[in-house]
């Protein structure tokens, strides 16, 4: 077990995330460039994108403009059809 976990958990840092903090404003803005990075070096439209996904076009622009957080299973989906590892999301 992690040293002071038990403690971690109940100050419940494990899920505060500041929208306001810098850090975290700069990595969601490396990661949309790097859906809209990945969708481009796969030749693809977001409206094809959209079609494969089954959702409308809207979906995947609101995702790399930021107005929609993307969730793990649909990172998963776009990574597949990027032919993208998921490793390469990860911003470090």
């Amino acid at each position: 077990m992690i040293p002071y976990f038990r403690e971690y958990v109940k100050r419940k840092e494990w899920f505060m995330v500041n929208p306001k903090d810098k850090s975290y404003q700069n990595a969601r803005r490396l990661f949309r460039e790097r859906l809209r990075q990945a969708r481009r070096d796969a030749g693809l439209t977001q409206g094809e994108v959209s079609t494969r996904m089954g959702k409308a076009h809207t979906f995947i622009s609101k995702y790399e403009l930021g107005d929609r957080r993307v969730d793990f299973v649909e990172l998963v989906r776009l990574a597949r059809i990027y032919r993208k590892d998921l490793s390469f999301f990860v911003v470090e």
